[in-house]
């Protein structure tokens, strides 16, 4: 489909971080964390037969790590899957600090990386952490043209069946990757027993995207206790299969405080096209959020916004707990929603975008609403 390599929108800062810095890379499983990792490494052997490429599923690479060989007369050296070990954080501390004069290291991992790093000081001050996300319309097609933003919808953002543009291969990679994850990464990360009602949970969650997810309508479906389907909603979110929005709150609405919204890294899953387009625009912002946190260091939420007489903003993001802009999803040209002028007058949200699939552009985000094709959105806000 694309004819060129895909620069990743991470690139520019991670080459930055890497002349004082190591860095890790985490993200879901399948996103590109790998061929990003490659993609640094001289020589114009971008492969993993590179001898700065040590992977820890590798039996002989895994030999040299634990033996400190690492690779003479390389600028940067790579570590895939190396929070694999458990003492990997003491190890990599050990070789960065006796070789940093020399060469830089990137770490990449998904998961386990996210969880292990947080598990621990020992390598405070010595790295910085990128959340590499999926592809995006900016990322893959700067002119955001008609027929890759369709694609994108249909497809899915992860490298691989997006690039293929098949429909059979995209559902088997589908149903591959579902139960790698139940039954492979579940168990690598938590110790879980109910595998087949993990299944039935995650089967029925893209039904429940974009409203406000009732945890005890699912505990009644699955026959299990609250607290156990909270706890697997919440691995599957460290696992990067789906995410939880909160509500965002104000003196002067009455908005709804528990109940979160879920979407899932993965839009592709959704069958009812407007649920899907949300699920993207949702991962756009997320992808935003991460990207403004990670390099710039400002403190940044996604939300969305729900008064008890369910009068609804679908997204509201925040820039160190301060409300940025708000986002409302429709799929057809429609006239700016009530919503927006309503949370408006009571809010201290100073710009209102209503983002569509059509053509339609008219109005002012500043002083009413912005109502816009979603890849000017994508343009205009400089999304990554």
């Amino acid at each position: 489909m694309l004819k060129e390599p895909i620069k990743r929108y991470l690139a520019g800062a991670v080459a930055k971080d890497l002349t004082d810095k190591m860095a890790f890379i985490g993200g879901p499983r399948q996103c590109g964390k790998t061929t990003f990792a490659l993609s640094f490494l001289a020589g114009g052997k971008t492969d993993e037969t590179h001898p700065a490429y040590l992977n820890w599923d590798s039996l002989d690479d895994r030999e040299k790590i634990l033996k400190g060989q690492i690779p003479p007369r390389q600028r940067i050296v790579i570590f895939d899957e190396i929070h694999k070990y458990s003492r990997w954080r003491n190890l990599v501390k050990g070789l960065y600090d006796k070789n940093k004069s020399a060469m830089s290291f990137l770490v990449t991992g998904s998961a386990r990386l996210d969880a292990f790093r947080k598990g621990g000081d020992s390598l405070q001050g010595r790295y910085h952490y990128f959340r590499l996300h999926p592809f995006s319309l900016m990322e893959i097609d700067p002119g955001a043209k008609i027929k890759t933003l369709e694609n994108l919808l249909r497809f899915g953002g992860f490298p691989e069946p997006f690039l293929r543009g098949e429909e059979r291969f995209h559902r088997r990679w589908m149903r591959e990757y579902s139960s790698r994850v139940v039954h492979g990464d579940i168990r690598d990360l938590e110790n879980v027993r109910e595998i087949s009602t993990i299944e039935l949970l995650l089967h029925h969650l893209p039904a429940c995207v974009g409203s406000p997810l009732s945890v005890n309508s699912l505990s009644n479906l699955l026959q299990v206790a609250h607290s156990t389907v909270e706890n697997w909603i919440s691995i599957l979110e460290k696992l990067y299969v789906a995410f939880r929005i909160a509500p965002f709150g104000g003196k002067k609405i009455r908005a709804v405080k528990k109940e979160k919204k879920l979407y899932f890294w993965d839009w592709s899953r959704i069958e009812s096209p407007g649920t899907k387009f949300e699920n993207m625009l949702a991962c756009q912002l997320l992808k935003y959020c991460h990207y403004i946190e990670d390099i710039e260091g400002y403190e940044m939420e996604l939300r969305f916004l729900r008064d008890i007489d369910r009068r609804e903003l679908d997204f509201v993001v925040l820039r160190d707990r301060n409300p940025e802009f708000a986002v409302e999803c429709k799929c057809g040209e429609k006239n700016a929603s009530p919503a927006c002028r309503y949370f408006r007058e009571r809010t201290g949200i100073s710009r209102f975008y209503q983002v569509h699939l059509g053509e339609k552009d008219y109005g002012n985000a500043e002083s009413d609403t912005r109502v816009l094709p979603y890849s000017t959105f994508c343009k205009e806000l400089d999304m990554p």
